[in-house]
C-alpha cells in the first residue's frame, strides 16, 4: 500500500518546508470506537517518532466533537476545537461520529461542519487489497476514490411541507453542484492519477496508462450531474498536462455493478459527494472490511485523516474495533505533510500484520483485540 496510494497535493507548507522536528496533531476521537482507534493511531505515531531518526516529534492535542459531546453540551463542533486546529495544529485525526438517523433539534454532523469550516474539499479514499495467508485468493485491487467533500446533498438544506391536495407530508432536499468545486475536485483526481503513474513506473509494476473514471447520473440529473460531468471532463480536455491520462465515464449504478464484478479495471475514481460516499463504503467489502480502509479530508491548507468506518456502537468499549483504518489514516496524514518515508513505514507494518493473518480483529474473521493488533503493528514497525 505504501507506494501505490501515495498522494500529492498543493498543500501549503504553513508549518514546515522540510521534515519538521515537531508537529502538532489534533486528535478528535469523537464517538463510539473513535475513542479506541484514535489512541491506537497515536501509539503508532509515538512509536514511529521514538524509533526513526528522521521522524518528527509529535505533540498531540485532544479535542472535542461528536454527538456524545452534543448530548452533554448542546454543541457538536465547539468553536474552540476549530480555533485550535486552525491556529496550533499541522493536521488532525478524526475518529467516528454517531449521527442519529432521526432528526435531533439543533444537531448537525460535526465532520461535515469540519470539512466545510477548514475547506477540506476532497476526501481521498485508497482501497487496496493485501494478499494474506488467511485469504491467499484475494484479487489485486488498487483503487483511489476521490470524493467531492463540500457539496451535493450534504449541504443539508432540507425542508418539510404539507401537500395541499393530500394533506400528507412532503420532504425536500436541495442539491448543490458548482463548477468551482467540481473543477478543483477533478483537478485533484487527474493530479493523483499522474502521481500514481510515476510511482508505478519507477517500481516497474505495470505499463498500463493511468485512468480517471468520472461517476455521475447525468442521464437523469442532466443539470446538476451534467455540470459535474462536463466540468471534470474539461479539466483534462483543457490542459495538455493530462494528455497521458485516460478518461472514462460510468453512470453511478453501472459503477457499483462493475466495481464488484471487475474492480481491477479501475484506477482513480472521482465522484460527487453522495456517490463517492456510497461507492467507497461498498468498495471496502472488496478488501475485507470498513475497518481497514483509511481516508484523508484534504484542502489546500489542512488535512484531517479519518477512518472510513462509523462509530460502531454495538462494539464500542469492548476492545474489538479494528484499528487499521485509523492507523492507515495517520499514514495518509503524514503523506500530505510530505513525510513519505514515515508513511511508508506505517503502511508496510500494517501490511505485514495483514499478510501474516494471525492477529486479526473479529471483522476480519479473527479474535484479536484492538490493542493486540496495534501492538503487532508497532512490533513490525520497530523491526
Amino acid at each position: 500500500m505504501a507506494h501505490l496510494t501515495r498522494l500529492t497535493t498543493s498543500l501549503t507548507k504553513r508549518y514546515f518546508s522540510s521534515p519538521a522536528k515537531k508537529l502538532t496533531i489534533g486528535l478528535i476521537p469523537a464517538d463510539g470506537i473513535g475513542k479506541e482507534v484514535i489512541p491506537a493511531a497515536r501509539q503508532v505515531l509515538e512509536a514511529l517518532s521514538s524509533s526513526y531518526s528522521d521522524s518528527p516529534n509529535f505533540n498531540f492535542i485532544e479535542l472535542n466533537a461528536g454527538f456524545e459531546h452534543f448530548q452533554k453540551t448542546g454543541i457538536a463542533l465547539p468553536q474552540e476545537t476549530l480555533d485550535i486546529l486552525k491556529n496550533e495544529c499541522s493536521g488532525a485525526l478524526f475518529g467516528a461520529v454517531s449521527s442519529p438517523s432521526h432528526k435531533v433539534a439543533g444537531y448537525s454532523s460535526p465532520i461535515v461542519a469540519l470539512r466545510k469550516s477548514l475547506d477540506l474539499y476532497v476526501n481521498v479514499r485508497p482501497v487496496v487489497s493485501v494478499s494474506s495467508n488467511k485469504d491467499p485468493n484475494q484479487k489485486p485491487i488498487d483503487i483511489l476514490i476521490i470524493r467531492e467533500n463540500t457539496e451535493c446533498l450534504y449541504i443539508k438544506q432540507e425542508r418539510q411541507t404539507i401537500d395541499e391536495k393530500t394533506g400528507l407530508k412532503v420532504a425536500w432536499a436541495d442539491r448543490k453542484i458548482s463548477e468551482y468545486a467540481s473543477r478543483r475536485c477533478g483537478k485533484m483526481a487527474f493530479e493523483m492519477a499522474l502521481s500514481r503513474d510515476k510511482i508505478r513506473q519507477s517500481l516497474r509494476l505495470w505499463d498500463t496508462r493511468p485512468k480517471v473514471t468520472i461517476v455521475h447520473k447525468s442521464n437523469v440529473l442532466s443539470i446538476t450531474d451534467g455540470l459535474w460531468r462536463e466540468t471534470v471532463r474539461g479539466v483534462k480536455e483543457n490542459d495538455s498536462a493530462y494528455d497521458g491520462v485516460d478518461m472514462e465515464e460510468q453512470l453511478v449504478d453501472s459503477m457499483v455493478y462493475r466495481l464488484f464484478r471487475e474492480p481491477h479495471i479501475f484506477d482513480v475514481v472521482v465522484a460527487p459527494n453522495l456517490y463517492g460516499d456510497i461507492i467507497s463504503d461498498g468498495a471496502a467489502a472488496l478488501v475485507g472490511s470498513l475497518g481497514v480502509v483509511p481516508s484523508a479530508n484534504v484542502g489546500d491548507n489542512f488535512v484531517v485523516g479519518e477512518p472510513v468506518h462509523g462509530s460502531a456502537p454495538d462494539i464500542a468499549g469492548q476492545n474489538k474495533a479494528n484499528p487499521i483504518a485509523a492507523i492507515r489514516s495517520a499514514g495518509l496524514l503524514l503523506e500530505h505533510l510530505q513525510l513519505h518515508s514515515q508513511a511508508s513505514a506505517i503502511y508496510n507494518a500494517v501490511d505485514d500484520v495483514l499478510k501474516t493473518g494471525t492477529l486479526l480483529t473479529p471483522d476480519l474473521g479473527g479474535n484479536s483485540t484492538t490493542q493486540q493488533v496495534t501492538d503487532a503493528i508497532i512490533k513490525s514497525l520497530l523491526k
